[in-house]
C-alpha cells in the first residue's frame, strides 16, 4: 500500500515523521517546519486508515488493520536510508517494526505503546472518541493546546477509520517490549507516562535504548509542548 506523504522544507537530510492513532500528518504542524528550518527534508506520512491514506482490505478489522500491516506500509512507502525516523504512539509501534527495513540513522519512539495490550489500554475510548471529539471537548481535554492543534485533531477525526483501533487490540501477540535497538534509538516519554511504566523504562535503557521524560507534557508531547519536544532530541539529532 502507498500511503499519503506531506513534505516540508528541502534539506540535505531526511527526516521521517509518523503519528499517532485517529490523526495524521497535520499533528505535525509546528515540528514539520521546526525540522526544515534545521536542514532537514521532512516527510509526514498519513497511516492507513488515516487522513488521506487508503483503508485496509479484508473482512475484519483484525484482516484490514495491526502492527505488522502499518509497518509494511511504511517500508513501501518511505524512503530507506533517512537521517532521523520519529514515531509517536501508534507510529513509534509501526516505526519500530519497520525500522530493519527503513534503516534510518536514528530513530525517536515518542511516548511509544509497544506493550499495548495491558489493563486500562483498549480500543473502546478511541471508538467513542470518534463519536464525541468534538471541538469543545478536545480544549477542555488540551487547554494548553493552540487552536491549530484543535483544529488538526478534529480534521484528523473526521478522515479517521476507527476499525484502525479495534484492528490494533485484536493483535495482542504483537504486544512486547522490543529487543536490542537495531539502530541508535530515544525513547521520548511523557511525564508520567500511560505507554511505558517505570520498569519498563528501565528495562528498555538495559537493553540500550536512550530514555528521556519531557517534564508537564501528556502523551502527544509534540503538541503539548513543542519546545520541549524539540529540546529533548538535543544532543541527539
Amino acid at each position: 500500500m502507498k500511503l499519503h506523504t506531506h513534505e516540508w522544507g528541502g534539506g540535505d537530510r531526511t527526516a521521517l515523521l509518523i503519528h499517532g492513532l485517529q490523526s495524521d500528518h497535520r499533528t505535525w504542524r509546528v515540528i514539520g517546519p521546526a525540522l526544515a528550518a534545521r536542514g532537514y527534508r521532512v516527510i509526514g506520512v498519513d497511516l492507513r486508515g488515516h487522513g488521506a491514506s487508503p483503508r485496509g482490505e479484508g473482512a475484519t478489522p483484525a484482516d484490514r488493520y495491526g502492527p505488522e500491516q502499518f509497518a509494511e506500509d511504511l517500508a513501501d512507502t518511505l524512503p530507506a536510508g533517512a537521517a532521523l525516523a520519529v514515531g509517536h504512539s501508534l507510529g513509534a509501534l509501526a516505526l519500530w517494526r519497520a525500522v530493519d527495513r527503513l534503516k534510518p540513522d536514528r530513530v525517536v519512539y515518542s511516548d511509544p505503546p509497544f506493550a499495548f495490550d495491558r489493563p486500562g489500554l483498549g480500543p473502546e475510548p478511541f471508538v467513542v472518541f470518534r463519536r464525541i471529539g468534538t471541538r469543545a471537548f478536545i480544549t477542555a481535554m488540551h487547554p494548553g493546546w493552540a487552536a491549530e492543534d484543535v483544529d488538526a485533531e478534529l480534521a484528523g477525526l473526521a478522515a479517521w477509520d476507527s476499525d484502525t483501533a479495534v484492528g490494533l487490540w485484536a493483535h495482542p501477540e504483537l504486544s512486547a517490549l522490543p529487543g536490542a535497538p537495531a539502530v541508535p534509538s530515544l525513547v521520548q516519554l511523557a511525564d508520567a507516562s500511560a505507554m511505558v511504566t517505570p520498569e519498563e523504562a528501565a528495562e528498555l535503557r538495559r537493553r540500550g535504548y536512550e530514555v528521556r521524560t519531557v517534564a508537564g507534557t501528556g502523551h502527544c508531547i509534540h503538541r503539548d509542548d513543542p519546545d520541549g519536544f524539540l529540546a529533548s532530541l538535543d544532543g541527539w539529532i
